[in-house]
């Protein structure tokens, strides 16, 4: 990898993460990867790091699609061997959900569903492998994995309670 390929990472705390790339043509570009899984695509002076030309911000299935563009077709062809039926996705803990201040124990989440929730993200930090008796609160970001209709499933549990 070339300097001009280098990517830089940037912890943003109670937002994300934010990646710097400076390409080969002197065009400077970062991602900002939202703790909800929106991604921001801001375009840069780069010479002015502060000033943003532009941004696009795209949410979690279109990040999703770009990314299989972008991908050189050697990398797309090993990623179709091993591709598998799981689907990792985040889930908030609205005001409207029956789950703020109880625990994970009492969504019964993968009994009912399949799907398991493998990390709570909240501003202090990233809780993984939460235990049973974990309590949600309000603006929690909950990292779900399993087939589609599962982790379908626990949002609509989540979200209706």
């Amino acid at each position: 990898m070339d300097a001009a390929s280098h990517v830089r990472k940037t912890a943003l705390p109670g937002v994300g993460v934010r990646y710097d790339l400076d390409t080969q043509a002197g065009k400077h570009l970062s991602v900002v990867v939202h703790q909800d899984g929106r991604r921001t695509i801001g375009f840069h002076d780069p010479a002015d790091d502060e000033s943003c030309k532009e941004t696009v911000t795209l949410a979690p299935q279109e990040a999703t699609a770009l990314g299989q563009v972008l991908l050189p077709d050697s990398l797309r062809a090993v990623r179709s061997q091993v591709e598998i039926d799981l689907v990792t996705e985040r889930i908030p803990i609205t005001k409207q959900s029956a789950y703020g201040g109880r625990t994970l124990g009492e969504t019964r989440a993968r009994t009912l569903t399949g799907a398991s929730i493998v990390a709570v993200l909240r501003r202090t930090g990233a809780f993984p492998s939460p235990a049973p008796d974990f309590r949600f609160a309000i603006g929690d970001t909950l990292v779900v994995v399993g087939t589609r209709e599962g982790v379908n499933a626990v949002s609509t549990l989540i979200a209706g309670g």
